[in-house]
Parts: C-alpha cells; structure tokens; sequence
C-alpha cells in the first residue's frame, strides 16, 4: 500500500478524468489526498473526497496558496492546469466551514513563495509581510480545528524556519510536514529538529543548483519520510505519461529505496505509517 499525500486531481488538469485516475489508483492500493491552493480547489478537493465518503483512501486538505492571494504587488502567471483563481483576502469562516467535513484531514497547502517578487526592496518587504501574516491566520485556524499542516516553500525557507521557531509555534502541538523539500542540509536540519516530517515527490529527480537530493534522503529518517506527486506536475522521468498522477508514486519510493539501500516494501511501509499517524488516516 502506498499513500500519495500530496496530490492535486482537484484541479483543472483532471477536470475530465479525475474519478478514472481515482479508480485507477484505489484499484492498486494507493490512496490519495486531494490538495487545496484556493477556496474553489479546495472545496473541489473536497467533493471528490465525499464522493468516495464509503470507499477508504481518498481524503481532502483545504488552505490558501501564498501565490493564490492576490497583494497587487506583483502579477503572476496563470496556471492553466490548476485554473485561474485568486483571493483578495483569507476569509476564515469560509475555509474553517470546509475544513469541518469529516473527509478534511489537514489545512494545506499553506506557507511562503518567493518565485514571483516585485522588483523594488519596498514592495518585496510588503508581499513577505503580507504573505506572512496570511500564514499566522492559517496557522491559527489548523490549531483551533487541531488539524496538521501542510507546508509549500519556495525560495523562503530561512523565512518560514525564523516565523516557525517564534515562541509558541515551533512548540505547538501542530504536526505538520514540508511538501517537496527543496532546501539545504542545514535547512533540512532545522526543520526535522522541529518535527517536521519531509514530503518528497518526483523533484528529487531533477538537477538543481545548490541542492543535493540524494543527501538530504539519506539524512532524512525514513519515520519522517512522506510520498508524494504533487500530481498533475513533477512527473517522474520513468513514468510513461506526461502528466503526473497517484499511480506514479511508487517511482519516488523505489528511488528512496535505492538511496538508502532498503527495499521497497520498507519505504512503502513506513512511509505509509507516517501518513496514517500525521493525517489520521482511518477512512
């Protein structure tokens, strides 16, 4: 069995497919939970996650991406796989409405992202500010509704660790995991030091400056090891379709298994543990 803990057959990508992609999935023992960047993908997430209310495995996470709020401070790309859709604000009440549906298993994903900045020091300083405080207020709903926490961060690690590891936050009872860890060793470090469990999908295939997959794996314990895809993006180079999807999981966990000289079975195992232990996993 193997859980795919990061997935994103709620967006525009699977608008025509998506029960077959599930069906397919659950047909060989790999579950899923449906990711939210917005309040439209995350309630989509969340249908799907009622439609399968009596068959175990799919589940549902809601929150709004950093990029997905719009600041006016800078203008970024639309996504066609994910669907144009940006917020002037977090509404609070609106998402804790539907991170109450018994099928929402995290408030997520949520966090820092960089990759688009304004050109003047001024505005950059405005949009991580206002970024950040759009973190503490989702942070503050996945404590009132004692749900773990999904984590996006790209290129604002320094950022995210500094905002974590203010009093009361490292040491609250969130547990939490980073989603496709992209960082350095000492990063990665201070994440695990806080409990963090790593989120690892089809990225760790790639070549980027500065960051050494291989390394940050074997420095990782397999017990805060999760899978995942991010589906529909980062397809592995094996798999045999260019659109990402749960089934492809099974490629991160043979190359898991390859670097840490283990067998499959064992990162699926354990692996699987962590995502029933953080998320609760029980339906």
């Amino acid at each position: 069995m193997l859980i795919d803990t990061h997935a994103h057959l709620n967006f525009l990508a699977f608008e025509k497919d998506a029960d077959e992609v599930i069906r397919r999935s659950l047909d060989n023992n790999i579950w899923m939970i449906n990711v939210g960047s917005n309040f439209p993908t995350s309630q989509k997430a969340v249908e799907i996650a009622q439609k399968y209310k009596y068959k175990k495995g799919v589940f549902a996470a809601v929150g709004l991406h950093p990029i997905n709020l719009d600041t006016g401070l800078v203008k970024i790309k639309i996504d066609e796989k994910e669907g144009a859709h940006f917020e002037k604000e977090f509404d609070y009440e609106k998402y804790k409405k539907l991170a109450l549906n018994e099928k929402v298993v995290a408030i997520g994903e949520i966090g820092l992202d960089y990759y688009w900045k304004p050109k003047t020091k001024g505005r950059l300083t405005l949009l991580k500010e206002t970024q950040r405080d759009l973190l503490l207020n989702e942070l503050g709903l996945a404590k009132e509704l004692n749900l773990p926490v999904i984590f996006h961060c790209r290129i604002a690690h320094d950022d995210l660790i500094e905002i974590l590891q203010r009093p009361g936050l490292c040491k609250s009872k969130i547990n939490r995991v980073i989603h496709g860890f992209v960082g350095d060793k000492e990063q990665l470090q201070e994440y695990l030091k806080m409990g963090f469990y790593i989120g690892l999908n089809g990225i760790i295939f790639k070549k980027i400056e500065g960051i050494n997959f291989e390394e940050n794996i074997k420095e990782t314990p397999l017990e805060k090891i999760l899978i995942e895809t991010d589906c529909p993006y980062l397809t592995p180079p094996q798999f045999e379709k260019e659109r990402n999807e749960p089934m492809a999981v099974k490629y991160v966990v043979q190359e898991i298994a390859r670097i840490k000289n283990t067998t499959f079975k064992k990162v699926a195992d354990i692996t699987t543990k962590n995502a029933k232990e953080l998320f609760d996993l029980k339906n």
